[in-house]
């Protein structure tokens, strides 16, 4: 059985963990917070107090913090995980970032006989405690069917996107591109329809029966018509900021988003207006403009 560490016990660390242990792996992890090490004690892994202590025996170990700027810090860094785990071992970056800050790891880890599997997730908070999430998985076929025993335990649909590093974030900026520019049209047309006289609960039911329908659809949807905007697993300064990556990708391949960067603009300004908020809170920003609030 392999020895599984992670790095970053937020909300997805901690969802991870939960169903890496269930697995039956062994696992070590590290958050720069007491109380997150805590909790990950709770569950039945074991806490540490650095990231060194995090790579010596561990087989694999699972980098999942906010941003590029911290993933090269935990990987490169003196002490960091290029410099303490083993050749032979993996570092899967589970991390949503850009395409081009995974690839800046690559040479120095490689070179030290580490292999690297860029593997972003989707499904959110639920996704992860329920082990249901979607992997986006780019590294050598040997490495995916090496470690498919642990993906395995964390998400339910694993797709081996390709072998060269980056194209895991990738696939992740372009689907972030569409969820994000989904919400903001289900934000946009629950205010519309409740706005124009329709009952929001009947506009929410015939939204989710028709071709539109979706769980994204009826889960946002539900926490909207319950006005529940804060600590629902979903941050909308995560979205903001996956956005901006794939605006970044979009710039970078000169592609028009003309949907998503409105969808970037909105959430910004749902960052300005509602900080400690979900996703979901924007529609509060466009309710206030129509003079209606949709609930029910």
């Amino acid at each position: 059985m392999k020895s599984v560490g992670i790095v970053g016990l937020g909300d997805m660390g901690i969802g991870l963990s939960r169903n890496i242990l269930k697995a039956g792996f062994t696992l070590k992890g590290f958050d720069l917070r007491e109380e997150r090490r805590q909790m990950l004690s709770e569950l039945g892994g074991t806490p540490v107090t650095s990231i060194k202590e995090v790579a010596e025996g561990s087989d694999i170990v699972f980098v999942m913090v906010l941003n590029g700027a911290q993933v090269k810090s935990v990987v490169l860094d003196e002490g960091g995980l290029k410099d303490s785990m083993q050749p032979g071992s993996c570092i899967l970056v589970s991390a949503t970032i850009n395409p081009s800050e995974v690839r800046e790891i690559v040479e120095p880890v490689t070179a030290k006989g580490i292999d690297i599997i860029d593997s972003p997730v989707s499904g959110g908070k639920s996704g992860a405690e329920g082990g249901t999430l979607t992997m986006m998985v780019a590294a050598k076929k040997a490495v995916f069917d090496k470690y498919n025993d642990v993906l395995s335990a964390v998400g339910k649909d694993l797709f081996h996107v390709g072998e060269e590093t980056g194209q895991g974030q990738t696939v992740k900026a372009a689907l972030q591109a569409l969820i994000g520019s989904s919400f903001t049209a289900i934000f946009e047309a629950l205010v519309l329809g409740t706005k124009a006289g329709a009952d929001p609960r009947t506009l929410y039911e015939v939204f989710c029966s028709s071709g539109v329908g979706s769980g994204l659809l009826k889960g946002c949807g539900e926490l909207i018509l319950e006005r529940k905007f804060e600590k629902t697993g979903s941050h909308i300064g995560t979205m903001y900021k996956d956005l901006g990556i794939s605006m970044n990708m979009a710039k970078e391949n000169g592609c028009a988003m003309f949907t998503a960067s409105a969808a970037y603009e909105l959430f910004r300004s749902g960052m300005s207006l509602y900080p400690e908020g979900d996703n979901w809170s924007i529609i509060k920003l466009l309710e206030q403009i129509a003079g209606t609030e949709v609930k029910g």
